[in-house]
């Protein structure tokens, strides 16, 4: 009798066990969904199905890749395999910010954790998704915000400070003109003077420039890039070319703006940690695609990232994010780093109806070589 009583006790509690993580499945604020060691979808809470637009229903027994923008979708199946079979993690066990994309085609930023587990001799995933499009807004506009705050600051050295610079600098020609038709010794200072002013004008110039970098159009990026690559080579006395072989036009001036900031975040690391000699920046466009690509010759990255990253490379992986691009940065094999970010743009209806306007023009090619070192050192 006690056996029997016992075992009821003891199938009493499993029931009770499994109805509160089922209470907990339900409930859960979170997106939760476990897949199968084929993804396939074996479970999804009510949380997922509202952030997602499908049903349980719809969803279980089809592929998890079909809550996948590219280029996840393709690569997701490729990477379950190569774990299954030789047990190498990418994300699971880490929490990791990707996108997912609804029943409708739309694309929301999520915080997706995956951890393993098994039942019954069967492999499964669990995913734990948060919904992280309204911390992305709020990121963005604090950026945004900065963003206005460094052009307001370009315009005033640009405006202000240059027009004073170059008044000192007139008053100082004038001395130094006055100093050498009177022979006097101090005109050799005087001549010192001049230059070192003519100096600081270029220099604030440069640094207006690079604070308030493109013009709000879209040709900005295009015409922002290849001033970069110009005043790159002026003030490190190094290689820099600019290649991009059609027009490209990006009308997002916010997109425009971070792809910016990840090539001049991308040369700054070339030169000052790669010790770079050459750099060449590529803008190309494919499809509803923009690619920029940065590659130097310097040392190239470590066999082995740090798990703390630099707050750099973290800012260029925030702004990829930010405007629902990827973002690759490799060592290669000849040599140099190699910081790749690919976004889809979005176009105007009017534009995509119109031909392009400068389809017959030839690629553009823009190179900066290696500059004069007496200009060099104004820098």
């Amino acid at each position: 009798m006690s056996s029997t009583t016992d075992s009821g006790e003891a199938i009493a509690a499993l029931r009770e066990s499994e109805a509160r993580l089922r209470a907990v499945f339900s409930t859960a604020v979170e997106g939760i969904i476990t897949i199968n060691d084929r993804g396939c979808i074996d479970s999804v809470n009510p949380a997922a199905e509202t952030m997602f637009g499908w049903t349980a229903q719809e969803l279980i027994g089809r592929n998890i890749n079909v809550l996948m923008p590219e280029p996840y979708r393709a690569q997701h199946d490729g990477y379950l395999a190569n774990y299954n079979t030789t047990g190498q993690r990418r994300i699971i066990g880490i929490g990791r910010e990707v996108f997912g994309q609804r029943k409708d085609g739309s694309l929301f930023p999520i915080d997706l954790s995956v951890g393993e587990f098994t039942v019954s001799g069967r492999k499964l995933f669990t995913g734990i998704i948060r919904d992280i499009t309204e911390r992305r807004r709020l990121q963005s506009e604090v950026l945004r915000i900065g963003e206005l705050a460094a052009q307001r600051i370009g315009r005033d050295l640009h405006d202000d400070l240059c027009q004073q610079l170059a008044g000192i600098e007139f008053l100082s020609q004038t001395l130094t003109s006055r100093l050498q038709e009177a022979n006097r010794p101090e005109s050799t200072a005087a001549v010192e003077i001049a230059r070192l002013i003519r100096s600081a004008v270029e220099y604030t110039r440069d640094l207006s420039h690079g604070m308030s970098p493109m013009r709000p159009d879209p040709d900005g990026l295009h015409s922002g890039l290849e001033e970069l690559a110009v005043r790159t080579a002026r003030h490190f006395n190094i290689k820099v070319e600019f290649r991009c072989p059609h027009p490209i036009q990006v009308h997002d001036d916010e997109m425009a703006t971070h792809l910016y900031r990840i090539a001049q975040e991308a040369i700054s690391n070339a030169i000052r940690h790669g010790k770079a000699t050459a750099i060449e920046i590529g803008l190309a466009g494919a499809g509803e695609r923009v690619h920029l690509a940065i590659h130097d010759n310097g040392r190239g990255l470590p066999k082995s990232l740090p798990k703390k990253r630099g707050m750099g490379l973290r800012i260029m992986q925030y702004r990829a994010g930010i405007i629902g691009g990827t973002l690759v940065i490799q060592r290669e094999s000849t040599g140099g780093t190699t910081v790749a970010c690919s976004v889809r743009i979005h176009r105007p209806k009017a534009a995509a109806t119109e031909s392009p306007r400068h389809e017959d023009k030839k690629p553009s090619r823009s190179r900066a070589r290696r500059a004069p070192k007496a200009r060099a050192a104004r820098g």
